[in-house]
């Protein structure tokens, strides 16, 4: 799992990257690499997600993402295998992770 702040929904990581930090490590024990603070939509959105967002619309071919916590399963490779809205969690992801070991 790879963490990538962003403030664009509802302004709720409007600190630095090391403030984000600790209060993820603080409150929720996050124990996976965590990255600078991007823009994931619009034009400023970085690199990365405009290639997740492009390789994998949601359910109904949106790209944009929604809200915090949309998660992308990407293979060894660099494709992106799954897409998962913000409400499914890790565990959740499992199954669909398993099914490609």
């Amino acid at each position: 799992m790879l963490a990538f702040p962003c403030n664009q929904f509802g302004a709720q990581e409007p600190g630095t990257d090391a403030e984000i930090r600790e209060f993820a490590v603080g409150k929720y024990a996050a124990n996976f690499p965590m990255f600078s603070k991007v823009e994931v939509n619009g034009p400023g959105a970085c690199p990365l997600y405009q290639y997740l967002k492009a390789a994998r619309p949601d359910e109904e071919g949106n790209v944009n993402i929604p809200w915090n916590f949309t998660k992308f399963l990407v293979d060894g490779e660099g494709r992106v295998v799954a897409r998962f809205a913000p409400t499914v969690t890790p565990e959740e992801i499992a199954e669909t992770l398993e099914a490609l070991c």
